[in-house]
């Protein structure tokens, strides 16, 4: 993959204006975050014992909803790069360091368990608020909650 250099010219049909391109972010981000949501949705994952029965190999339904996000993601990051000099939005396509040690093993281990006791990831969980299942409030309190305690424990 070729190397993208940040003083290229930007493209023309970005916004001139940073106001203009920072509505046009949060529209954007606005947008995939409701389309991801009723995704989630159509998918059944906003509904914990759907996941459960999943988690359970009682039901492969979530396997094709899964593998497909897998697909896109995969084709979204390596292809639209390939594709386009720049982000539609503006700024850089840039590679994230993915750095495996003790602590996301530790974090990934976490969050796994937690995901298969109550079958419920942020995502869904959030999109399920929406969907109005208020009982999610007590699985987003503990995702929060330990997301807080690991923010304090990265600090010290």
């Amino acid at each position: 993959m070729s190397a993208r250099t940040p003083s290229a010219p930007a493209s023309t049909s970005l916004p001139q204006s940073p106001q203009k391109r920072s509505l046009a972010q949060a529209l954007a981000t606005l947008l995939a975050g409701a389309l991801f949501g009723f995704g989630l949705s159509v998918s059944t994952m906003i509904q914990p014992q759907v996941v459960l029965s999943f988690l359970r190999f009682q039901d492969f339904g979530l396997m094709l909803v899964m593998g497909g996000a897998v697909l896109v993601a995969l084709l979204a990051y390596k292809g639209v790069p390939r594709l386009l000099r720049h982000p539609l939005l503006g700024g850089n396509f840039q590679a994230h360091a993915a750095a495996w040690n003790r602590e996301t093993a530790v974090g990934a281990a976490l969050f796994g368990i937690g995901w298969g006791l109550c079958g419920v990831c942020p995502g869904p969980a959030i999109a399920g608020l929406g969907a109005g299942n208020l009982d999610l409030l007590w699985a987003l309190a503990g995702i929060g909650a330990g997301a807080l305690a690991q923010g304090w424990r990265a600090k010290g």
